[in-house]
């Protein structure tokens, strides 16, 4: 911290304070043995007379040699380590009590425990976001006072140790946005800390007065809201359990359904999916223009079914997404598996506009895609998409649809295991593999993908360089609505196509329809369209399957 100081850490008078208190806790530690061991194991009349052990302890020797040169007396001694003994307490008790009042870094000791235990992952899947409950009975939508935020948001911002490993993770600090994590937390509490007393000082019904500043637009903007991608590096980081995504989603929530704060292009892809049921905005597809040729039966012309394909807005509506639905139909049909899909009456499963703060709009489209799914008695769905995976899996037993929700990478990986299908067709690519976070951090799924292209004759499969792979993957930049928002700074999708570059395989393979656009778009954007390329892994098994 003061040599060699990693760029994620701050230090503030508080530091200084809490350092000088230990070190003088220490050293009046130490001078108090040695004033012990000068007077009994030092002393020839002391019934403890033992110079042999006092050479146990080397440092406090030392001292008390030369208290001893300085000729003072038995007597002098008792009464200075009495008087020390005192000041020595005094001085420990001063500094826990500065360090757990004052200071966060050692009143996490304290509250980091409790807030494991009131981890959210303990009442709710990992990768799904706080319920907001029944909409019709609050009276505010998100986060504008502390007293609308949860306890364990509360604890979050105590826990906090302010360490920056959140920071140092971050995709969106790291390529010259205004989000910091750990900036974020600490705004939050200094908030906190403000507010609270002003609070409490009021009775159970009065009316507090207002605060000089607020909590969102003041001590957080709206910028720092909005440059998130919800991608969880920031949680998986952090030692104090603090969980910054379900704080930033409440504030947005406040953005988007009591202000209407909302970036254009997120504004533009709210009213595609409110209008339309996708966030593609212009797009002229439709939900069916990906099954030409592509031997794929919709339900309500055939309602018998093993398994319900949920191919999500992306893979149906863009034309690179296309590619991989037809590629996703033709290993299907390969592996003799009997699956249909929605088609027209498919419509996106609210994940945008859930991460974007309109809590309402995703409740009514999973509310009519459950209505859909019941309907035909879906119980088993494999979706191509990790958001929409994410989403039927974690969020959707929320409002009472509970199916069994698998993403493409495990049961193609288990179609392989079963011998059901067999790559035979030498790919002669050394590929890159990128994590998708929805996939990876907020579902721990790391070693299904990695067993489909392990599984591609000729493959070479490559991790990405730095321990820039599984947990600690960069995330593409297209999470949590900043698909469809102008970036600050360097793009974070081109930070990870440097990442790509560096290990110099020829391919990056991707696991989700939104990395395989922003991957595309860094590698035309580097001037590597020629010699590099963005493939799902979909795509390579088909071609090794020879149904490219």
């Amino acid at each position: 911290r003061y040599v060699v100081r990693p760029p994620r850490l701050n230090t503030m008078l508080e530091n200084n304070v809490l350092l000088v208190l230990l070190l003088a806790s220490a050293l009046s530690g130490f001078v108090l043995q040695s004033l012990r061991m000068a007077a009994t194991e030092m002393e020839p009349t002391s019934d403890l007379y033992s110079v042999a052990s006092a050479y146990w302890s080397p440092f406090s020797y030392v001292i008390a040699v030369g208290i001893r040169g300085l000729g003072f007396t038995v007597y002098a001694m008792e009464v200075s380590h009495f008087a020390l003994w005192w000041a020595h307490a005094g001085l420990m008790s001063a500094t826990f009590v500065y360090a757990a009042w004052r200071f966060g870094p050692l009143m996490h000791i304290f509250v980091s425990p409790l807030n494991l235990v009131m981890r959210s992952s303990v009442t709710r899947p990992k990768g799904a976001l706080r319920p907001m409950g029944d909409l019709d009975t609050l009276e505010v939508f998100g986060a504008r006072e502390i007293t609308d935020l949860t306890s364990k948001q509360l604890l979050d911002y105590d826990a906090c140790t302010n360490c920056g490993r959140c920071q140092d993770q971050c995709p969106a600090w790291r390529s010259g946005k205004p989000l910091s994590p750990r900036k974020l937390v600490q705004d939050a509490k200094a908030y906190m800390e403000s507010r609270a007393p002003v609070l409490l000082a009021q009775g159970p019904d009065a009316e507090p007065p207002p605060p000089e500043v607020d909590l969102v637009h003041g001590a957080i903007t709206t910028e720092v809201l909005w440059s998130c991608t919800t991608c969880r590096a920031c949680m998986e980081a952090c030692p104090a359990f603090v969980e910054h995504i379900d704080s930033i989603v409440d504030m947005r929530r406040l953005l988007t359904m009591e202000e209407a704060d909302v970036p254009e292009g997120a504004m533009n892809a709210l009213t595609s999916m409110e209008q339309r049921g996708h966030p593609w905005r212009g797009t002229q597809a439709t939900r069916t223009d990906w099954m030409e040729g592509a031997d794929a039966v919709v339900m309500s012309e055939d309602p018998e079914h093993d398994v319900l394909l949920w191919v999500g807005c992306t893979a149906a509506l863009d034309g690179r997404g296309q590619q991989v639905a037809r590629a996703m139909a033709s290993v299907l049909k390969l592996a003799g598996v009997k699956y249909r899909v929605l088609g027209s009456e498919e419509t996106c499963t609210g994940d945008p506009a859930r991460r974007m703060g309109n809590e309402y709009l995703f409740q009514m489209m999973a509310e009519q895609n459950i209505e859909t799914l019941n309907g035909y008695e879906v119980r088993r769905i494999v979706t191509l998409c990790p958001h929409c995976f994410n989403t039927l899996k974690n969020e959707y037993p929320q409002f009472g649809g509970n199916f069994e929700v698998t993403h493409y990478t495990e049961f193609v990986a288990g179609l392989i295991r079963d011998g059901r299908i067999r790559p035979t067709k030498a790919v002669p690519l050394s590929v890159a593999y990128h994590d998708s976070c929805y996939l990876g951090r907020h579902n721990d799924i790391y070693e299904a993908p990695r067993e489909i292209a392990r599984a591609i004759p000729g493959l070479e499969l490559v991790e990405m360089g730095e321990g820039r792979c599984r947990e600690r993957g960069f995330c593409c930049g297209a999470g949590g609505g900043r698909m469809w928002m102008e970036e600050q700074g360097t793009r974070v999708n081109h930070i990870r196509t440097d990442h790509f570059l560096d290990t110099g395989a020829d391919a990056v393979g991707v696991s989700c329809p939104f990395c395989l656009q922003m991957m595309e778009e860094g590698i035309g954007a580097k001037g590597q369209e020629g010699s590099k390329s963005a493939k799902d892994l979909l795509e390579l098994l088909a071609e090794s399957l020879n149904e490219a």
